[in-house]
């Protein structure tokens, strides 16, 4: 836990201006904060559970997964610029008739908490664990994801003839973007753990290894844009 405090707060000061603004939110609100450490705690605990570091690296790559996946409706609604009718539609999507203005602080709260869990997350595996899953396997999963979760909100908002028309294709892509990433995940629990410098000339020397089979499971016949 002492390292995750840590790599926050050093966030908050040396990192990407988004990156940053997601720290300072939660070390300049103590009650977040304290929220924060509660939620990182139980996170951090199957992780350090295990006696083999075999399996540690797993449950954190879990971890990291499942942060992915928690903060999406934010990056969603950041990256889609979603205002109006449509961003109440949205948060109706995943919060029914909960009152929107509560909705709306409540989601955001979880976006700055994952947020920060995300980026304790990376630093564990670079800086102790030295796990090659969090370098460019990680960052392909996050992608797709991101556009799996772009196109299941597009589809569930559409509203008018054109947008339904327009989504309809988007819809067929859904069953074969959701399989892709439950073999992505599967991939990267089962990558062998290694540095990363020595992961990428292991790719570099052995081209059928776990990246390309993951370049191939997200192999651009899927690809929404």
């Amino acid at each position: 836990m002492e390292e995750s405090e840590a790599r926050v707060e050093m966030t908050a000061c040396f990192d990407s201006p988004a990156d940053m603004l997601v720290a300072s939110r939660i070390l300049e609100n103590p009650d977040a904060y304290r929220r924060w450490e509660a939620e990182h705690d139980r996170l951090m605990r199957p992780v350090s559970e295990p006696a083999r570091l075999d399996r540690q690296v797993v449950m954190l790559r879990s971890a990291a997964l499942a942060l992915v996946h928690r903060k999406a409706i934010f990056e969603y609604l950041r990256d889609r610029q979603i205002t109006g009718a449509r961003r109440h539609g949205l948060f109706a999507l995943f919060y029914g008739i909960r009152d929107y203005a509560n909705a709306v602080v409540a989601e955001h709260g979880n976006y700055v908490r994952c947020s920060s869990s995300y980026l304790c997350t990376y630093h564990l595996a670079e800086r102790l664990m030295q796990d090659a899953a969090f370098d460019e396997p990680l960052r392909m999963y996050e992608q797709r994801y991101s556009e799996y979760f772009r196109t299941f909100c597009d589809v569930a908002l559409a509203r008018t003839e054109e947008e339904k028309q327009a989504s309809a294709a988007m819809d067929a892509l859904k069953p074969l973007l959701k399989y892709q990433l439950a073999e992505a995940r599967q991939a990267i629990l089962e990558m062998p753990q290694m540095p990363a410098e020595d992961w990428r000339e292991a790719q570099i020397r052995k081209p059928t290894g776990d990246t390309q089979r993951l370049r191939v499971l997200f192999s651009s016949g899927g690809r929404v844009n």
